[in-house]
């Protein structure tokens, strides 16, 4: 089982990588730093958390593991 530290720690890192893409994204979309960033710190905290309680979910549940 996978411990909450580290599907912090997953998160945490999945979600830098998710940050500066989506920053890029923004920014190309908009023209704007600020309208970029913006959207990129929703779509992060978003994600962070959705992330997290997907990761918890799967960490509870059995299958397809092999003792």
């Amino acid at each position: 089982m996978e411990t909450r530290k580290r599907s912090v720690v997953k998160a945490v890192v999945w979600n830098l990588i998710g940050l500066s893409v989506m920053a890029t994204v923004g920014f190309v979309a908009t023209g704007s730093a600020a309208v970029g960033g913006t959207m990129a710190l929703v779509n992060t905290a978003i994600g962070f958390v959705t992330y997290l309680v997907y990761e918890r979910i799967w960490a509870g549940i059995g299958w397809g593991r092999h003792v």
